[in-house]
């Protein structure tokens, strides 16, 4: 049994599906494309929302120190991303990667926890936007039912009807094509840049020195505990995270991290990239720099304009230019809050649809959703099937402890990647590579360990609901992926032929 759990799919069988005619997506991506994705879904909530939180209660001004840390950890991971994705230019990301390296069971479980980590992180997002709209509508004098906003009205029901029709909308756009998402999501990532680089430009006009004594305020140790809150690494070891001090910078990173997830969403896009040889790497790690100068640059302005300890946790940076006298400046940042998270939901939506079409065409999902539009070519009917169950969700649920699982499934895909990049190295040493990652393994080992310490920093109850989901996804894979699996098959064929 163990060899065909752990059998692995050649990355030239790979690429060769992908020139199957039903099975195949358009190519129409640039370098600039991906670039473009990778910063639009990078930057979202975690810029507007994190940075006072983690800087009152963790870190001080040296919260940009902590996106820093944090933007390191991703680069080590970028950087094996990179690799794979130029290697294996494969709809799929981290399932593909997987499926190449560490076998189908393996891949399996990577691609069953990248749906949930897309699932729940677009729902999130979506009900993140309705809040920001919502605020603008109630500015202008708008206001909807509560029944309608997600909040129980007089007759007990509740529904986010912006969620769910943001959602639905996107789904569509998904559907007509991967060109036109790109130039809706450049045009959306222009506007949110722009409101981003409003704000740094404009509040460094407001920086006060004072503002940042102490730089790195004095340590405090947060009391060990047993509730499934508190951090895994505190359940067992009795060890508690920091808040403030040196250790006070890593134990925000933990939480800032948030604010970078999804530069791993380009790497779904490989097999609709016209060059992702030379592309992808640009892609990912170009993303990744741009995003990281803009948080490290907005987290020194906001701490410079308001002492740390008054910064607010809800939204830091329009209640810091309220503070000084500039309410109008709240109204643009709201704006482009609003109009960013639009981008963060279509591109988490649209890695959920690509790792669920290559599941599908690898038969380990049925082969029903690995067709593409014969028009738009693009995989329409797990896009369809994903998009309105997403829809439901994001207007039933509010979802703010399940957002924590997006988190632990990024990094545990992280993980996995690393690992793959160091197994290929010895099992393909043949294969054309035009990324490499440097430093192999010593670099992939460190990208391992930096993201586990910030894993294990993560709420217990997280951990809980995620090794529940895993199990859930283990019992449908023996129940179905494994007989239906298309690589299995194969091989049971040509055994038969050879016999």
């Amino acid at each position: 049994m163990s060899s065909t759990l752990f059998r692995t799919k050649k990355v030239e069988q790979s690429i060769l599906d992908t020139e199957e005619p039903e099975h195949a997506l358009k190519k129409s991506l640039s370098a600039l494309d991906l670039t473009v994705f990778g910063v639009g879904v990078i930057i979202g909530t975690g810029i507007f929302v994190l940075t006072g939180k983690v800087a009152k209660e963790n870190a001080g001004p040296s919260v940009s120190l902590a996106f820093v840390v944090a933007g390191v950890v991703c680069a080590l991971a970028a950087l094996c991303y990179a690799e794979f994705a130029s290697t294996v230019p494969v709809a799929g990301s981290a399932y593909t990667f997987s499926y190449a390296s560490l076998g189908e069971l393996p891949a399996w479980i990577i691609g069953w926890d990248l749906v949930l980590e897309f699932a729940l992180g677009t729902a999130v997002v979506a009900v993140g936007w309705s809040g920001y709209v919502r605020s603008l509508m109630d500015n202008a004098g708008w206001h909807m039912p509560m029944a309608l906003s997600g909040r129980e009205g007089a007759s007990g029901f509740g529904f986010d009807i912006l969620a769910s029709a943001l959602v639905l909308v996107l789904t569509g756009i998904l559907v007509l094509g991967m060109k036109l998402s790109a130039r809706v999501t450049e045009v959306v990532v222009a506007i949110k840049v722009t409101v981003v680089l409003i704000v740094i430009i404009a509040g460094a006009f407001f920086i006060k020195s004072a503002n940042y004594k102490p730089f790195i305020p004095k340590l405090q140790t947060v009391e060990a505990g047993g509730s499934l809150k508190a951090p895994l690494i505190q359940l067992m070891f009795g060890w508690a995270p920091s808040n403030f001090g040196v250790m006070g910078i890593f134990t925000a990173a933990s939480v800032v991290f948030f604010a970078f997830i999804g530069f791993d969403v380009v790497a779904t896009a490989a097999e609709e990239t016209k060059n992702p040889q030379r592309d992808m790497p640009r892609g990912i790690l170009g993303s990744l720099i741009v995003c990281t100068v803009l948080y490290v640059a907005v987290a020194i302005v906001v701490t410079g304009m308001q002492h740390y300890t008054q910064l607010s946790v809800d939204a830091p940076l329009a209640d810091a230019f309220k503070a000084i006298g500039h309410p109008w400046y709240a109204g643009v940042i709201s704006f482009g809050a609003a109009v960013g998270l639009t981008t963060v939901c279509m591109i988490l939506l649209l890695g959920q649809t690509r790792v669920f079409f290559a599941m599908s065409r690898d038969g380990l999902l049925p082969r029903f959703f690995s067709h593409v539009h014969p028009r738009f070519r693009t995989p329409h009917r797990p896009t369809i099937l994903l998009g309105v169950i997403i829809a439901i969700l994001a207007g039933f649920t509010s979802l703010s402890e399940l957002a924590e699982l997006v988190n632990i499934g990024t990094l545990f895909a992280f993980v996995v990647v690393a690992l793959g990049v160091i197994i290929l190295r010895r099992t393909r040493p043949d294969l054309h590579r035009a990324f490499r990652t440097p430093w192999v393994p010593f670099l992939p080992i460190v990208s391992v360990l930096a993201t586990l310490w910030l894993m294990l920093n993560l709420p217990s109850e997280t951990w809980l609901r995620f090794v529940i989901w895993m199990v859930i996804g283990i019992a449908v894979y023996f129940l179905y992926g494994r007989s239906h699996s298309r690589l299995g098959r194969h091989q049971e064929t040509t055994a038969d032929e050879v016999m």
